[in-house]
This record gives structure tokens, sequence and C-alpha cells, in this order.
């Protein structure tokens, strides 16, 4: 089973909402988190690990 983030990749919020999300980086694996907010709004993610780049 994959880690799950527990903090938004892009705002540092812990991830509390319904419709916030955790992915693994399409490159590396390193689990991405969401806010509902951030994924609304397509506020861009940097992978901490990779540096891969995404809306």
């Amino acid at each position: 089973m994959t880690s799950r983030a527990k903090i938004c990749t892009s705002s540092g919020l812990p991830l509390v909402e319904n419709k916030s999300t955790t992915f693994p980086c399409p490159d590396c694996g390193v689990p991405i988190g969401r806010s509902e907010g951030c994924r609304v709004q397509g506020v861009k993610y940097v992978c901490p690990e990779c540096g891969f780049e995404g809306p």
C-alpha cells in the first residue's frame, strides 16, 4: 500500500477536507497532496523529491 500525503504540496495546509486528495508523483511515486482549494484553482505543485511540476 502506498503512503498518503498529510499536507497539501502547494499550500502546506493539512489535508482535512472531504475533497482533498493524495496521489503518487507521476515521475517518482512520492505522495503528492492536494487540498480542495488548490485543486479547484489549478494551483501548480512541485514534487519535493524529483521536481516534477503539475497543475
